[in-house]
This record gives C-alpha cells, sequence and structure tokens, in this order.
C-alpha cells in the first residue's frame, strides 16, 4: 500500500519529536530541534498538530496506545494459558506493568526510548499530558481490575482500585528516579541490561507485595 506523503510527514514528526523528548523531555525540546531533527518547517508541524501542544499530545497518544495494545494482548494470552481458570496475580501486573517496565530498559545500547509518564519534566506537568496518561489508564483499566479481582477474590473491589493507583505512582517514579536515586545514594550508575532485569524483579516483587498485603484493620 503506497503511504501517502503527508502522512510519511506526519510520521517524522512524530517520530522526531519522541526521540527529542526521550533525550531531553518536552519541556526542553524547541520547535525547531524537532524541525531540524524531522527534516522539515515550521508550517509543516502546525498544519499537522496546530501548536506544539498538540504535537505533544499527539506523541504521547502514540506511545500509550502501543503500549495498551500490548498489555491487552498480553493480558489475553494469560487468559488463554489459564483457561477456565483465573489468572494470577503476578500475571496480571505483569501484563499492565511489563510493557511500560521493559520499554524503559529497551534503549540499552540504542537511542533511550520515549516513556509517557506524566510529571516526567517537571513537578506540576500541564493538565492536559496529566488528562491524556489518566484517561488512557482508565481506558483500559475494566479488564484488569476485573483478572485482579478473580485473582485475589478476598481483596475488596474498592481495595483493589486503591492498590492499583499505588502500583501505578510507584512505577512512574520508579522509572523516572532510578538513575536520580543512584546519584543521591552515591551508588554507582549502571545502565547494564542485568541492572534492568534487577530494576524490573525488584519492582515487580514490590508491586506484588503490596496487592497481596494484609488488608487494613477497620476503623
Amino acid at each position: 500500500m503506497t503511504v501517502k506523503r503527508s502522512d510519511r510527514t506526519q510520521s517524522a514528526i512524530l517520530d522526531a519529536a519522541e526521540h527529542l523528548f526521550a533525550l531531553y523531555g518536552h519541556e526542553n525540546t524547541s520547535m525547531r530541534q524537532i524541525t531540524a531533527q524531522a527534516k522539515v518547517n515550521l508550517s509543516a508541524v502546525n498544519y499537522h498538530f496546530g501548536s506544539k501542544d498538540g504535537l505533544t499530545q499527539a506523541v504521547f497518544q502514540r506511545r500509550l496506545n502501543s503500549i495498551n495494545q500490548e498489555r491487552l494482548e498480553k493480558l489475553a494470552f494469560y487468559r488463554q494459558q489459564a483457561g477456565d481458570g483465573p489468572l494470577k496475580a503476578s500475571q496480571v501486573v505483569d501484563a499492565f506493568f511489563g510493557p511500560l517496565i521493559r520499554l524503559a530498559g529497551s534503549g540499552k545500547g540504542a537511542p533511550r526510548s520515549f516513556i509517557p509518564l506524566p510529571g516526567q519534566d517537571r513537578p506540576a506537568p500541564q493538565d492536559f499530558i496529566q488528562s491524556i496518561c489518566w484517561d488512557e489508564q482508565v481506558a483500559i483499566f475494566l479488564p484488569f481490575k476485573q483478572a485482579l479481582h478473580e485473582a485475589l477474590p478476598t481483596v475488596p473491589e474498592e481495595e483493589i482500585i486503591w492498590r492499583f493507583h499505588f502500583m501505578l505512582g510507584a512505577t512512574s517514579y520508579a522509572l523516572m528516579g532510578t538513575q536520580s536515586l543512584r546519584r543521591a545514594l552515591q551508588l554507582p550508575l549502571n545502565d547494564s541490561p542485568e541492572s534492568e532485569q534487577q530494576l524490573q524483579q525488584r519492582l515487580m516483587s514490590f508491586l506484588l507485595g503490596g496487592l497481596r498485603a494484609p488488608l487494613p484493620a477497620s476503623s
């Protein structure tokens, strides 16, 4: 199938912006850098996206759509394996958080990957970015909530929602702050594949521990 020139231009702009956002953050990336990377002029960006905010929204949306598709495919794979039985809590957590964690570790030996997390540029991200990230999480939350409820039938639905919320926060912070934490604690900055595997193991263990924690005492 022939790809239209306008579609190629739009993809080139998105690819360039995503690459630069991964390196510098969207707040610190200029339109001049994006147009130079994409080899287009500013009018092309304005034509396709209207503004830098529109382009930023499109970059976040495209990456989140890809992550969510992988999440749902992974959940479907585990459901097929489970047959008529419930999934394991570890499978549900891996299906939802695994794609994000693996994306964070996929840039070793290659350009850094863009991870669509609210607040990755500054403490108070733009409202539309916060909205995109949370709207996309909510859009696919229901099948994962159901799967967790089946895996942990003794945990009330409201408690599952709270714990899922905490897991989202812990994952976002962990993926944004590993190098900063190492600097603060004067630990070696290790970018080897083994360190990324350790991050996944540690984070998954932490998330599952919180998910399976005893219920809080009734007040």
